[in-house]
């Protein structure tokens, strides 16, 4: 006889009976107990179903943080598809370009603040978007989410569906100036809601608050982890601090995902203490935002921290366990030859395990041991030292921004002859983008000008902050010699914008 794996959708389904009275979603005037947050997943599940999701059918969430995601999210997991929250943040030829490349069958978007960008990408896709079926998930009208939902029958389809097979994609680093879908099985994303649930205290008193980008596995490795514990997820569609205090005071949130810019505004914002946030579990940051909340003593919270990526479902070692591996994951340390490495030398960091991803879109499956293209060290005691990335990577704010897809990006301009992309030292975000440049002979272009040309066509957080003329960029064998060109400008804050 062979046993049915548990699916994100079998998790929902015995929740409804675990759980009944148990809070599952706050979003606005939204507020779902787990059976009617069921119900409304079963019903889109018949929405999407009469679309063409069926095995492997792919979904793209065009829309910022709302309860509609979860349920898009659950429902294709019930109907065994693949959701994609794509980054709400890009232009409108970024989100052309995820359009192509994910060819979705049913596309949620969102016409608040998103619409226009949206309108612009779909016009620029063109046939690869009007292949797909669009819902506008904030709709009033009689095709809206809504409306939809209203109409389609709450049974579940209960269709066989397999754990190992993926349920989410997420957009990642830029290979040669383009972006790749990395593919997520339901058995990845519940190990890591596991082992994330053991080591936070995560539990059905958790109270999550989604106030990080649902398309970061940052964000979203939590979220899964407390809806696999049956806690409450409360929603929010961006990062507002004085929205995020309201929520933690009004839900007595227990966790959410905050950056440091964003802790140092609600510290300021909360100053005279109209907000009781004691209720949040978090890292000790300012005198003033320690007071307020309630510092994490989680074995998390009190070695926080581990190496990950996407492509592994988030965290693959963790400062609780010393930096060594999450349960169930094998990491290697390899020369270029794929031997192990003695600890104390440095090599690729390889893994494998139930985490690690089906595979990007459109390629092929990994072979025995994913490759990180990260450099690491095994110490003397197991734990695992992350050196750096092999190929570069600047860390502003939580976006990571990928030097080569800058880099194309002014390659396109018809001034550039070359140009390099560094991170240079920022105090607020940790690092700003720096571009080098070299102008075509006899043409010029302005700092104001490069900067735009960027803007307009990858995400503004991308776009170079800084920018260097130079006659030509060092070499080093057939590349660019990025060390020499840190030595150079990487304390210099030049062509600022």
């Amino acid at each position: 006889m062979t046993l049915r794996s548990t699916t994100l959708g079998d998790v929902l389904r015995e929740h409804r009976r675990s759980w009944p009275r148990q809070v599952a979603i706050v979003c606005g005037d939204a507020r779902l107990r787990y059976p009617e947050l069921d119900d409304r997943v079963s019903k889109l599940a018949s929405v999407l179903r009469a679309r063409g999701i069926e095995a492997a059918g792919r979904v793209l969430w065009l829309g910022q943080g709302c309860h509609r995601f979860i349920e898009t999210w659950l429902a294709v997991a019930k109907l065994g598809g693949v959701v994609c929250p794509v980054n709400w943040r890009q232009s409108a030829s970024e989100l052309a370009f995820v359009l192509h490349d994910f060819a979705p069958r049913v596309v949620l978007w969102q016409d608040e603040e998103l619409g226009e960008v949206v309108r612009e990408a779909r016009a620029l896709a063109g046939g690869d978007a009007e292949g797909a079926s669009w819902i506008q998930h904030d709709g009033r009208g009689d095709d809206g989410y809504e409306a939809l939902l209203e109409r389609a029958a709450a049974a579940d389809l209960d269709l066989e569906v397999d754990a190992s097979s993926p349920v989410l994609c997420m957009y990642t680093a830029a290979f040669e100036g383009k972006p790749r879908g990395a593919l997520l099985s339901h058995d990845a994303l519940l190990v890591q809601a596991l082992v994330n649930a053991r080591y936070r205290d995560i539990d059905s008193t958790y109270v999550y608050l989604n106030s990080g980008p649902l398309f970061h596995m940052a964000t979203f490795m939590f979220t899964a982890a407390t809806f696999l514990a049956a806690g409450t997820n409360v929603m929010t569609r961006r990062a507002d601090p004085e929205r995020i205090c309201r929520l933690i005071h009004d839900e007595r949130c227990t966790g959410a995902f905050l950056m440091p810019p964003t802790i140092a505004e609600i510290a300021r914002l909360n100053a005279r203490g109209d907000y009781d946030l004691e209720s949040l579990r978090a890292y000790a940051a300012s005198p003033e935002w320690n007071a307020m909340v309630t510092l994490d003593t989680t074995p998390a919270g009190r070695a926080p921290g581990g190496y990950g990526q996407t492509e592994v479902t988030g965290l693959l070692t963790l400062g609780a366990l010393g930096g060594r591996p999450i349960p169930l994951a094998q990491v290697r340390i390899v020369d270029g030859e794929g031997r192990e490495v003695a600890p104390g030398e440095i090599g690729e960091i390889v893994v494998r395990g139930p985490t690690v991803m089906n595979g990007y879109l459109g390629g092929a499956a990994p072979g025995a041991w994913h490759h990180t293209n990260d450099l690491g060290r095994r110490e003397e005691d197991g734990a695992i030292t992350f050196v750096g990335p092999m190929a570069r990577l600047i860390k502003s704010g939580a976006e990571n921004v990928y030097p080569a897809e800058v880099e194309a990006c002014l390659r396109a301009h018809p001034a550039v002859a070359a140009c390099a992309v560094i991170g240079v030292p920022d105090a607020r975000w940790g690092q700003s983008v720096l571009a080098i440049v070299v102008l075509r002979p006899g043409l010029a272009a302005a700092v104001d000008e490069l900067v735009e040309h960027c803007r307009a066509r990858i995400a503004s957080y991308k776009k170079p902050r800084y920018v260097e003329y130079v006659e030509a960029l060092p070499r080093r064998g057939h590349g660019v010699d990025y060390e020499a060109l840190e030595r150079r400008f990487g304390t210099t804050r030049g062509g600022a914008t």
